[in-house]
């Protein structure tokens, strides 16, 4: 803790001494407020009103394998232990977008790194960026008007507990109009997870802890290819099919000591696991420009598919005995999801812009389940059909008055979820409601290096398709994971201020949801099942101060996050603990060195967690890599990740008279080399995608 805090303090003088360093111009509120740069050389990094530009294209996360494990080494983003999962700390689940196309972490498995000029973390976003989300991830792909032919292919090698592959191809073609991309990457993982959960029940007099090891073997296909036609300078017409395909085989060895009352058990489960995921995205957009009226209008169509399979061969050994089989599992779920939209766009002479579109989106799944128990010779046979469409308008009148920069807009939403089991004659789930979420930003220059902002959003989140069908992990005869297709969106309410001083900044928010979606154990005491899954918790807020410093010196580019947080979470069922301030920081150095090196250091932490309900440990990781280009067309990268192998999480919570211990073992201890050779005549993209499924991070 004492060197944290040092590196904390550190990091603020030194960005106090580096901003000694700038040219301070002379105050003119008539200077437009654009980011201040602080020299020629061109930064990784770029700050403008709390929100944060990286460039990728021209640093070493270029050589970084895949997409989320970039975004995982960004300032303020946090990939969940599973992969499944992205927050911005202080803001919840993203919005993420490639150019204009809303996405979700599948597409991010498909998009090629070397492909990303810029990548953004856009704090307060506007309503054209929706009502779900608080925080946007905006992913620029590079773009070109010259014709040209590119090439590269990319090898990664990673050690982590076990050893990991990426062998990918990637290329594009632009003559005149047309432009084509394609891109392959054939990848095979061994990751390795563990974790354990200690948890008591004193009114049921009982007393279990589990701890769980899987090794998984994985192959993914990952493709992608598009065809982007210019039709004018105004004009356009695209189309793109992206997708991953992959296989698991995965064992899991479950070690079980359970005391119900005087009775005590030990018990080895062992599965046999093997399932699949496959996702397919494609869409159609066109874009026209009506010149007698001045206004732009999009039009666009998509189509996504998502596939999973899980098939589980159980069997238990209790007190050293013998292994006996108990279950076998089939789980299958399948969600198709088809959305169109239109958007207009009208510009006035006097700097106003006006925006209004319309959405509709159809979404449809199937979850399946057969359990085969061995000790009764039954099945255990069910089928779920969910179904959700989404109606949705918006309009939006941005511009400036005076020297006020100002966004103003709505969204309305119509909602109709439908939920049944097949054997059912009435829904067990019938939904249908309306919501209408504001959302406005002002600008106010003091001069021409400060200013306040001040912003309100409402936001919804909702839940991922494969949260709301049904579904189990089955981890020893005691505990199972579960999914709730009972569970609501949630309704955020959030009110910021920003100063901004140079290209540095200090952000005041405070936000409360309802219904806020965290976990709870409920137990079943006929059949002695303890089960762990999501529920919608009454109420939450927090409070944040949000320090963003970066700044360049000589072949030094720093940009250093530090977040205060105070955040209170209430639920009626769990027992309230405390609530106390914790912090987030991060520190992201760059050092380009003499003969095309370049050196990166990069450390986050997050000091211990008290929320309300939750009491959550604290983490502090540290990032090495160096980078070496030879002949303009070789590109090395030598990666340490994690260096002080700080990879265990634990979190603690009571609920429903269930008090629990929980311990993860996260895998992220890593050297790799990656090795990347461009060849062609090197052109960048001119590729343009639009937002078409708002829904698009729920498919999985």
């Amino acid at each position: 803790m004492p060197l944290k805090i040092f590196l904390i303090v550190l990091l603020f003088l030194l960005s106090l001494i580096a901003n000694a360093q700038n040219e301070t111009p002379k105050d003119s509120v008539s200077n437009k407020l654009n980011e201040v740069v602080i020299n020629q050389n061109k930064k990784t990094f770029t700050n403008t009103n709390g929100t944060i530009k990286v460039d990728v294209a021209n640093s070493i996360f270029s050589s970084i394998p895949n997409a989320v494990e970039l975004l995982a080494k960004l300032p303020t983003v946090q990939v969940s232990v599973d992969r499944e999962t992205i927050t911005v700390v202080g803001k919840g689940n993203p919005l993420i977008y490639i150019d204009n196309q809303k996405v979700g972490l599948n597409d991010l498995n498909t998009l090629a790194v070397v492909d990303i000029k810029t990548i953004e973390i856009i704090q307060n976003p506007s309503s054209k960026y929706e009502a779900e989300g608080r925080s946007v991830i905006l992913i620029t792909r590079k773009f070109s008007k010259k014709d040209s032919f590119r090439a590269e292919i990319s090898e990664v090698a990673s050690f982590k507990k076990n050893y990991n592959n990426y062998l990918g191809f990637n290329s594009s073609f632009k003559k005149n109009k047309l432009e084509l991309k394609a891109n392959f990457n054939y990848n095979r993982l061994n990751p390795w997870e563990s974790h354990s959960i200690d948890y008591q029940i004193p009114s049921a007099e009982i007393a279990s802890k589990y701890d769980v090891t899987a090794d998984t073997k994985r192959k993914q296909y990952v493709f992608g290819g598009g065809l982007f036609y210019k039709i004018n300078e105004d004009d356009y017409f695209s189309v793109n099919v992206s997708g991953k395909l992959q296989s698991d085989t995965f064992p899991i060895n479950t070690i079980t000591d359970n005391k119900n009352k005087d009775v005590i058990n030990n018990v080895v489960t062992y599965s046999d696991n093997s399932g699949r995921k496959n996702f397919v995205n494609s869409f159609l957009n066109y874009q026209k420009k009506i010149k007698s009226i001045d206004a732009q209008v999009f039009t666009g169509l998509q189509y996504s598919n998502f596939d999973q399979t899980s098939l589980s061969n159980v069997q238990d050994n209790f007190n050293n005995t013998e292994f006996e089989l108990t279950q076998n599992r089939d789980q299958r779920f399948k969600v198709n999801v088809f959305s169109g939209r239109i958007d207009v766009e009208k510009k006035f002479k006097n700097e106003m812009k006006l925006e209004a579109g319309g959405l509709y989106s159809s979404a449809n799944s199937k979850s399946d389940i057969d359990i085969f128990y061995y000790q009764n010779n039954k099945d255990e046979i069910s089928h779920y059909d969910f179904s959700e469409q989404n109606l949705a308008g918006y309009s939006q009148l941005s511009g400036k008055i005076k020297k006020v920069d100002f966004s103003v807009g709505f969204r309305v939403e119509n909602t109709n979820v439908d939920g049944k089991f097949k054997s059912d004659l009435e829904p067990l789930v019938d939904k249908n409601y309306t919501k209408f979420f504001p959302k406005a930003q002002f600008i106010f220059p003091i001069d021409s290096i400060k200013s306040i902002s001040v912003n309100y959003a409402k936001s919804i989140s909702r839940p991922n398709y494969s949260s709301l069908s049904q579904g189990a992990t089955y981890i020893n005869p005691y505990f199972l994971y579960a999914r709730n297709i009972f569970l609501d969106p949630t309704i955020i309410d959030e009110i910021s201020t920003t100063f901004q001083y140079h290209d540095k900044s200090v952000r005041f928010s405070y936000s409360k949801a309802k219904n806020p979606v965290y976990s709870s154990f409920s137990f079943d005491d006929q059949n002695n099942i303890m089960t762990f899954k999501d529920i919608n918790y009454d109420k939450s807020s927090a409070f944040t101060v949000d320090f963003t410093l970066p700044f360049t010196y000589k072949f030094w580019t720093t940009t250093n996050s530090l977040i205060f947080i105070l955040e209170r979470i209430e639920d009626h069922t769990a027992q309230f603990r405390t609530s106390k301030p914790y912090s987030y920081f991060s520190s992201n150095n760059e050092f380009k060195l003499p003969k095309e090196y370049a050196l990166v250091l990069n450390f986050w932490g997050l000091t211990k967690q008290y929320t309300g309900v939750f009491e959550t440990s604290s983490r502090f990781v540290v990032d090495l890599a160096a980078s070496k280009t030879f002949l303009k067309k070789w590109k090395c990268t030598l990666s340490w990740n994690n260096v002080f192998k700080n990879n265990i999480q634990s979190e603690q919570f009571t609920i429903n008279n269930v008090t629990s211990k929980a311990r993860y073992v996260v895998d992220n201890h890593e050297v790799s080399i990656a090795i990347r050779y461009s060849f062609g005549k090197i052109g960048t993209t001119e590729f343009k995608e639009k937002n078409i499924d708002e829904n698009e991070n729920r498919i999985r």
